[in-house]
């Protein structure tokens, strides 16, 4: 039986407030996260991701706040993610509200903790964010020609990316974020080879994100191999049918969409 593409509003969240940048750079003020959650939960959104881009700095606990608000009031599954470093930060998560969590910069530096934070609580729990771009000029290759990224993409760590989804997987990662860091900002589609390699490396979902900028460009993730779609901007400065636009384009593609 055919599993429905979900697809999923991205909400990258600074100081309680949702913004939005490329890369995580020259960020702009998109609202406020849980009256967002509110509109795209009555738009027909299969699920909500947010992302603490600041997590670092200490800003953990406004987002445990607004976790626990939009959860409190929203009932779509919440996956949340930025500075998420073993059980502890998961188990925090989960008891505010969110249903799944995201793991990327400490799963790269302790790959331990993918196994960890599943043998704790499932691997439908754990979602892998793979921030995933070509290797640049000079750099070291890698089998794919991609290569997991850190700090928002502006770091390379010579990893093979589509090994690392692998690796993750065998792990018992339940599913994978995977964010080209080359489409994001373009607003010119998903990027179909890297969906494709990862596609054929692994048999859990895939989430695609980056680069979308139009309904249109939707349907061709699905047909590379994404079970669900997930993006920021067209979502937050689009118009208010965007995400009846987004499914109508997939369902006319011939995927089943809820």
């Amino acid at each position: 039986m055919a599993v429905a593409v979900r697809v999923i509003p991205c909400l990258d969240v600074d100081a309680g407030r949702v913004v939005k940048g490329i890369n995580f750079e020259g960020l702009r003020d998109a609202g406020d996260p849980v009256e967002l959650a509110h509109r795209y939960d009555n738009a027909g959104a299969d699920e909500l991701t947010f992302l603490d881009v600041t997590a670092s700095s200490g800003n953990r606990e406004t987002t445990f706040d607004v976790v626990r608000r939009t959860a409190e009031e929203v009932f779509i599954p919440l996956t949340v993610g930025g500075g998420v470093r073993g059980v502890a930060e998961v188990d925090k998560l989960l008891r505010f509200g969110a249903d799944k969590a995201s793991i990327n910069t400490a799963a790269v530096a302790r790959p331990d903790v993918i196994d960890e934070i599943t043998r704790h609580f499932g691997s439908q729990v754990l979602v892998l964010s793979v921030d995933a771009r070509r290797t640049r000029p000079g750099s070291e290759p890698t089998a794919s020609g991609f290569e997991v990224t850190t700090h928002g993409g502006r770091q390379g760590t010579g990893i093979d990316a589509i090994a690392w989804a692998k690796e993750a997987a065998d792990r018992g990662v339940g599913e994978i974020l995977l964010n080209s860091i080359d489409a994001d900002g373009t607003k010119d589609g998903f990027d179909l080879e890297l969906i494709r390699l990862v596609r054929a490396a692994v048999r859990i979902p895939i989430i695609a994100s980056g680069g979308a900028g139009e309904p249109a460009h939707f349907p061709p993730a699905v047909e590379a191999g994404a079970d669900a779609v997930l993006a920021a901007s067209v979502f937050h400065f689009g118009p208010d049918d965007m995400m009846a636009q987004v499914k109508a384009a997939i369902r006319d593609a011939g995927f089943l969409v809820r």
